[in-house]
């Protein structure tokens, strides 16, 4: 059933909040087919509500906000078991800012791929108080009545959450042009392994998505040297053609580093910390995780 060509309330209050929902659903799970489904079955549990209890729903957004954290929570749990059987490591899948809702990116707190991943540690309801809480500033009473506990509860689980993610401590910023800039021209150079390693920190770590589809590293790598050698080691001289490796892509509120291997298009994201080092990488490889990336990028500038 098409809820949005009804006229009724349910209807029009889940037509005007799908974009916060999917924005809810999307940082909750990283995928965005399964964001989409909570969105609809969001949808149509509203459609049923109303027939049966409409007039014991004060605020439709509310309720719509409830069951769609609710359901991205029991969705969440599903996938956590789904992800112990994932050939490698899992990372979130990438989606094109400009495909993102608008509500979706207001707030582009926890929207990045690196923030994904890292909230992939956190129990679904960490992360959902997380979610509602930093992304979409909703007071922690409120947030209570959705998960089931206190209002002191929820703010403690926020913390704990924030300080799991490091995200009060100024120790990362996000990637700009002139940074994946001078990562593109070190991958260019033809000496990765001297030129790799002078951008990277000592510690830092790769992750690489293959889905078991593609040829990716099935564990993450760790330390700048041993990831140079792994780059130098997986790219081939048509790799390190300029048309192949290097354009900038605009995705999930940041800058990734596009790389065209086999006539697809891989996304590599890179954590830059506060000393201007990167520390961590993630690549998506999963051709199944890279169908909305939307345009083909532009080239980046280095400094």
């Amino acid at each position: 059933m098409d809820v949005t060509h009804s006229e009724s309330p349910a209807a029009r209050a889940w037509d005007e909040s799908r974009g916060r929902l999917f924005g809810i659903a999307y940082r909750m799970l990283g995928d965005v087919g399964h964001a989409e489904d909570v969105v609809s079955e969001v949808g149509i549990a509203a459609v049923v509500a109303e027939r049966e209890a409409a007039s014991e729903i004060r605020s439709w957004p509310a309720w719509l906000t409830t069951v769609g954290t609710r359901k991205a929570i029991d969705r969440a749990r599903h996938l956590a078991s789904i992800k112990e059987d994932y050939p490698g490591p899992w990372l979130p899948e990438p989606i094109a800012t400009e495909a993102l809702p608008e509500e979706a990116l207001a707030n582009r707190e926890l929207l990045s791929l690196t923030l994904l991943h890292l909230a992939d540690q956190l129990s679904p309801e960490s992360r959902a108080a997380l979610v509602l809480s930093r992304a979409f500033d909703l007071p922690a009473e409120e947030i209570g009545e959705i998960l089931g506990k206190s209002a002191a509860a929820v703010r403690q689980l926020v913390s704990r959450a924030a300080r799991r993610l490091d995200l009060d401590r100024d120790v990362s910023r996000p990637a700009d042009p002139a940074a994946l800039g001078r990562l593109a021209e070190a991958i260019h150079s033809g000496d990765l392994a001297a030129a790799l390693p002078l951008l990277l920190a000592e510690d830092a770590v790769y992750w690489s998505d293959g889905g078991g589809k593609v040829r990716s590293a099935v564990n993450p790598v760790f330390g700048s040297a041993r990831i140079a050698r792994f780059f130098a080691g997986v790219l081939t001289p048509v790799d390190l053609d300029g048309a192949h490796i290097g354009a900038i892509l605009e995705i999930n509120g940041g800058l990734a580093m596009a790389i065209r291997r086999d006539g697809d298009t891989r996304v590599l994201e890179i954590d830059l910390g506060a000393d201007g080092l990167i520390h961590g990488l993630r690549q998506v490889n999963n051709p199944d995780k890279l169908t909305r990336l939307g345009g083909g990028g532009r080239r980046p500038t280095g400094g």
